[in-house]
């Protein structure tokens, strides 16, 4: 079965650390641009990190700049979420994403595989 499962969320203080992951069930997953998003409630869904099929370009939201650090493992078929210094504005419902397109694609049109989210939450 074709699927993306979440995990690593939980409540954390600000300014602390919590790292996320996504165990992947697919073919080829070493040749698959993967992206992380969130949704806060009453928000729309916003992109937060792209990382490209091979590990070594990656790209990220204005917000998390300096702070997250997306990765993954091929062998492992696994792509990791390293967050830090995470702030109340963080809370968060946060999705692991197949992307469709090898650009690391922002927009969640481009996205067409959809894991079933972790929640964060950071307490001020």
């Amino acid at each position: 079965q074709v699927q993306l499962v979440e995990s690593g969320g939980g409540l954390v203080q600000a300014g602390g650390s919590l790292r996320l992951s996504c165990a992947a069930s697919l073919r080829a997953f070493s040749i698959i641009d993967m992206g992380w998003f969130r949704q806060a409630p009453g928000e729309e869904r916003e992109f937060v990190a792209a990382i490209s099929r091979s590990g070594l370009s990656t790209r990220y939201a204005d917000s998390v700049k300096g702070r997250f650090t997306i990765s993954r493992d091929n062998g492992r078929n696994t792509v990791d979420l390293q967050m830090n210094s995470l702030k109340p504005e963080d809370t968060a419902v946060y999705y692991c994403a197949k992307s469709r397109i090898p650009v690391m694609p922002t927009s969640t049109l481009q996205y067409d595989l959809w894991g079933q989210g972790t929640q964060v939450t950071v307490s001020s």
